[in-house]
């Protein structure tokens, strides 16, 4: 069945054994698709979409309860629906990032939108699953569950024996175990991958992603979920094989690197075939109006530079905060784990008997302890498989990262 408004000239031809119409859901691919009025016109007087002619309510005097940094967002067409494409940014996003053009990208609200509509346009509710490979971020399994997919789990290397990352070392991708799964299990169409992971913040090799594009068992897609490719070293980018391999997809967000988590902004780098069954199957304008704008503000080419020289920053301040918990490790904090390509890093509490033992309970006290009492959050990470006793610490301003230094000094020789 051909996918509804895809060229014929556009549909993949590699890998070989990749056949994207046997990886959508039959209901997906026989979808008429819900066409808006802004996909036929979009200029004119506009009497098609049944929007209020007058405009918004909110008062524009200095007496409005708006938050005045809120305040400029009042000037755009807000009466107006927002386009459904927003062809400018995935023009500006195909530049950046280099792919062939917008027709590989797609925009979402956030990473999270993305990572749902795929398991609901692939993976058909009580029959089918994705494969995730723990400990990685938890939004995988829950819209698995909330869709009724089922999930195989597929654990990276736990143990740190050959080092940190990589092929083989700690929180790497143990590809061989995730061929032995799709390959028993033919239901499996996707597999998730995060890199650098979250909360391992460690990089993923692109041979590791080829070897399962490449592997001909494997007939679903692989997700490569980069929301924190920017803090890595050049050129590790998935985004660097969606020309060659249609049968991946990765998603990176505007809200870590570019700072901008509160506008919600998800992108997906994918074959055209594939973006074509997420347009034809998305809520007709899920990127609004204020969200396009100050996307296509953070996407200029001064923004760009901005963001670059931030996160150089964060870089530089992610190896003194290392430098600086190095410090503490006679008070019993651990070594960093993970190969620390992210804003933060992990580290492991140790008990305070110097057995060298990770020691979940004494974390949780610290950690409730710097959230109740210091006013300092942290995220508790040590339920997480290979991650015992672990808080994951946010990469924050100079003056931030000294201050969490220094409680954690002050707690880890009180608790």
């Amino acid at each position: 069945m051909p996918i509804l408004g895809l060229a014929p000239e556009n549909y993949p031809t590699k890998p070989a054994h990749f056949d994207i119409e046997r990886v959508i859901r039959p209901n997906i691919l026989a979808l008429q698709p819900y066409r808006c009025a802004r996909d036929d016109y979009s200029e004119g007087i506009l009497l098609d979409a049944n929007e209020n002619a007058l405009g918004h309510s909110i008062p524009l005097a200095s007496s409005s309860t708006l938050d005045p940094e809120l305040q400029p967002t009042l000037g755009l067409d807000l009466h107006r629906y927002p386009s459904p494409t927003h062809d400018s940014i995935k023009q500006r996003l195909a530049e950046l990032r280099g792919v062939l053009g917008p027709e590989y990208i797609f925009l979402g609200v956030g990473s999270d939108e993305i990572i749902d509509l795929l398991i609901r346009v692939c993976v058909v509710p009580g029959k089918e699953k994705i494969l995730v490979t723990p400990p990685t971020y938890g939004m995988y399994s829950v819209c698995a569950q909330v869709n009724d997919v089922g999930i195989v789990k597929v654990p990276l290397e736990l143990s740190g024996e050959a080092g940190e990352g990589g092929e083989r070392g700690r929180f790497s991708v143990r590809v061989d175990e995730v061929k032995k799964a799709v390959s028993a299990d033919p239901s499996i169409k996707l597999i998730f991958l995060c890199s650098p992971g979250n909360p391992t913040g460690t990089l993923i090799p692109l041979s590791s992603i080829r070897a399962l594009l490449e592997y001909e068992n494997f007939k679903g897609v692989v997700i490569v979920d980069e929301a924190y490719i920017d803090f890595a070293k050049e050129g590790a980018s998935a985004v660097s094989l969606v020309n060659a391999y249609a049968n991946l997809c990765v998603a990176q967000t505007l809200s870590k690197s570019f700072g901008l988590a509160a506008i919600r902004l998800g992108i997906a780098f994918a074959h055209p075939s594939l973006v074509q069954i997420l347009m034809n199957t998305k809520a007709p304008y899920n990127i609004s109006t204020p969200t396009a704008a100050l996307a296509s503000s953070a996407l200029s080419p001064a923004a760009v530079d901005i963001m670059k020289e931030k996160v150089s920053r964060l870089v530089k301040s992610r190896g003194e905060l290392l430098e600086s918990l190095k410090a503490l490790a006679p008070s019993g904090l651990g070594a960093a784990i993970g190969r620390n390509d992210a804003n933060f890093v992990m580290v492991p509490v140790l008990a305070r008997d110097r057995s060298g033992r990770p020691d979940n309970v004494r974390a949780q006290k610290i950690y409730k302890t710097l959230a109740e009492s210091e006013g300092v959050v942290v995220r508790f990470r040590g339920n997480e498989p290979g991650c015992d006793a672990c808080l994951r610490i946010t990469i924050g301003s100079e003056e931030e990262n000294r201050v969490v230094v220094e409680k954690f000094s002050e707690l880890l020789s009180a608790l």
